[in-house]
């Protein structure tokens, strides 16, 4: 039996808290346990390019562990290795098709490639064996949202933060659609929500100092974006926006209305 647990990543192309699975082996006792949990812990230590090695070697020896090439094709993602990551799930999906994991990490490498139907396909898989799965709803949000499609994405960001009350990106997801759909109120109600349960949250903070601009209260969009400079700077970089964190475009474009003061 195996169980799949969440490491977290960065990713040239994906928002750098989407969730990686990694798998750990029952047979933890055992030499090919032991060769499993090196490579993993390479992998969830960030040693990527060393974890690639020790994943090829693991898979020369046990070539029907669908396992091993979810959590290889996960690796080459983060190096940037896109195709050879679908290949690998492709063959963790052969191997084992009734396990879901490899289905949530193909979509996000077909995100990174813009693939949006084919990533939809794996996320709406996924979610018709689990309904809750929040990560394939979240996921699927994105997909959405980078088609355009933002009332779907704000409905799935909302069933995301439902069955994950912690995960304050979607929750935070669900503001920006909000406020890209017109529903002003609401965003704004959800953004201080957040910022009063989280302060050092960076993502509500910008969000906020858009909707401040937009409403005209430049005072409190200088407050907030005083924070986000110190939390996350990144968040002044309109191309980091549009295709890393994937607001929508109206929240963007009050922000960067903001930074150049129009």
């Amino acid at each position: 039996m195996m169980t799949f647990r969440k490491v977290k990543v960065c990713f040239l192309l994906i928002f750098i808290f989407l969730n990686i699975f990694y798998i750990a082996p029952c047979y933890s006792l055992s030499l090919r346990g032991d060769l499993f949990k090196d490579a993993l812990d390479l992998s969830s230590g960030g040693k990527f390019n060393l974890a690639l090695q020790e994943w090829n070697q693991y898979l020369d020896s046990y070539p029907d562990d669908a396992a091993g090439y979810s959590n290889r094709g996960n690796v080459r993602l983060v190096i940037g290795d896109v195709n050879g990551s679908i290949d690998d799930q492709n063959k963790a999906i052969s191997l084992n098709p009734s396990e879901i994991d490899p289905y949530i990490n193909r979509g996000i490498a077909e995100e990174a490639l813009g693939l949006w139907s084919q990533a939809k396909k794996d996320y709406m898989f996924v979610i018709s064996q689990d309904s809750k799965n929040f990560s394939a709803l979240y996921n699927l949000a994105n997909v959405e949202g980078s088609t355009s499609h933002w009332d779907k994405a704000r409905d799935l960001f909302s069933k995301a933060a439902l069955y994950n009350p912690g995960f304050a990106m979607a929750r935070s997801s669900v503001a920006l659609a909000d406020f890209q759909l017109g529903n002003i109120d609401e965003s704004e109600k959800e953004l201080k929500k957040l910022i009063r349960r989280y302060p050092t949250f960076a993502d509500a903070r910008a969000a906020l100092t858009a909707l401040n601009w937009s409403k005209g209260e430049s005072g409190k969009a200088e407050s907030n974006w005083i924070a986000v400079t110190e939390l996350d700077p990144r968040y002044g970089d309109e191309e980091w926006l549009k295709t890393i964190r994937r607001w929508p475009p109206q929240p963007i474009k009050d922000l960067m209305n903001f930074i150049d003061l129009k």
